[in-house]
């Protein structure tokens, strides 16, 4: 039986960081369960556009960032990209969604070809076999036509690819509200409930 109130989230090493953070943030906000899953590059990505410089145990940084969005430890799990024993690995967890936000080129293509050589890689496998909702948030410019074609073998499958492009019409005064557009998108697709922008005829 899968529980909405749960979604999985994997950082990889993709520049989008702010992205990440909001969406975290948001998730965590919202009341959901967060199964956070962080790659080697992710942690690398993180220290340099945040500042954020996570222990490196699975553990200690699931402390620090529970301190850090004033969250219980029972709201947020964080996994170690080697951590075969973490439910996501299996098709009998109850986590209806999974965002990889941001989402590198290499991540992409190993989840397209199914080659599930960490924890990120094999959560997305498992939620595509189990036909459940994956999203993938690629930051990359340009795109290889090896790149779109990874991403419509993956749409073909009904994995949702948004890459963060903000919109201009709102005419935003600040860094915050193009993050919170990407963000919104994100969550809109997600289904989950969010007051970061106002909808279009509102």
């Amino acid at each position: 039986m899968i529980d909405n109130t749960q979604v999985a989230l994997a950082i990889t090493g993709a520049s989008g960081a702010p992205y990440a953070k909001r969406l975290l943030e948001v998730l965590l906000r919202q009341g959901m369960t967060v199964h956070l899953m962080i790659s080697t590059a992710g942690r690398i990505v993180l220290a340099d556009e945040l500042d954020w410089k996570l222990p490196s145990r699975a553990i200690d940084a699931q402390s620090t960032l529970a301190k850090q969005f004033d969250c219980s430890v029972d709201q947020l799990h964080v996994y170690g990209e080697q951590q075969w024993s973490s439910p996501l690995a299996s098709g009998s967890h109850r986590v209806p969604t999974m965002i990889v936000c941001p989402c590198t080129m290499g991540t992409l293509a190993a989840i397209a070809s199914g080659h599930s050589d960490n924890l990120i890689n094999r959560a997305a496998d498992v939620i595509i076999k189990e036909d459940r909702k994956l999203i993938m948030v690629p930051r990359e410019a340009p795109f290889s036509v090896i790149h779109l074609e990874n991403m419509l073998r993956l749409a073909k499958l009904g994995v949702c690819i948004l890459p963060p492009n903000p919109g201009f019409y709102f005419k935003p005064k600040a860094l915050e509200q193009i993050v919170d557009f990407v963000v919104a998108r994100i969550l809109d697709q997600a289904k989950i409930e969010h007051d970061l922008m106002p909808r279009w005829g509102d």
